[in-house]
Formats: C-alpha cells, structure tokens, sequence
C-alpha cells in the first residue's frame, strides 16, 4: 500500500487492523485507538481519498490501496489549513479526537468545499469529542474552507 504518499510492504497477521499496522508497524501514532467498535472516529484516516474508520478494517484489505494518515496531511512546518484553523479556533481540548476529527473534516470539504454548520456537524456525527462540545470545531471546519476557497 501507499502511506502518505510513501509506498509500504509488510508481512501481517490476518486478523491485523489497520489502525494497528499504521501504528505498530508503521510508527505513524497520530490515528488514534478510542473504541475498537467504530464509533469514535478517533482512528480515521482516508482510505483511496475517502474517510474510513481504520479499526473496521483488516489491513490486509487495504493491499494496494492508498492512504493518508494525519501525518500526511501537513509538510514540515506549515500546518495544513485545517490544522491551522483547529489551532487558531480552539478546536481542540485533550486532542485524542482531533487527528479523526480533521481526517473526516478533510473528506466532507473535497465533496464540500464550502459547508454550512448544518453539514459540518452532520459529516462530523460519526466522531466523538468529550472535551470540546463540537461548537469551536465546526467553527474551525467553516473557517478552513473560507481559506481554502
């Protein structure tokens, strides 16, 4: 499979999700590990440009597939404008969600490049936060796609 752009070859278990070989195997420790049973969205990352929830799926079902981690989504020294608007609106208290959160923002503003807070919180239902009560994180998304624009 590629990984953030970089092409990756592992032997794994069968049963190996893949939330624990981006972790265990590849180091990448940004996707978080929250439920186990896909309600969190703490793990999610995009699987062949679309947001997927990495601990529902075995890693050997990504064989060939391309994925981006939150370690992908920035470059060394420059956030990626989610990034920045998560930090420059307070979109984040304990951060355990926020690796997911901005993977799932990420995914709704390439079908939705200019949503409103209705849309943002419907495309963000599938991920938990119990820090931040979600108002400055959508406020983050909305201000993400003004810059983006």
């Amino acid at each position: 499979m590629t990984v953030n752009g970089a092409q990756q070859s592992a032997e794994v278990e069968p049963r190996l999700l893949l939330v624990h070989f981006l972790r265990e195997t590849l180091g990448l420790t940004g996707t978080h590990v929250g439920c186990d049973t896909s309600n969190c969205g703490a793990c999610t990352v995009h699987l062949n440009g679309e947001a997927i929830k990495s601990c529902t799926l075995l890693a050997a079902q990504a064989d060939g597939a391309e994925i981006k981690t939150i370690e992908g989504m920035g470059q060394e020294g420059a956030l990626h404008p989610l990034q920045e608007a998560f930090w420059e609106h307070h979109g984040l208290q304990c951060g355990y969600c926020t690796p997911g959160m901005i993977m799932a923002s990420a995914d709704l503003l390439e079908r939705n490049p200019k949503p409103n807070e209705e849309e943002v919180r419907e495309a963000l239902a599938g991920n938990l936060c119990r820090c931040t009560g979600y108002h400055n994180i959508v406020k983050a998304v909305i201000a993400a796609s003004e810059t983006t624009a």
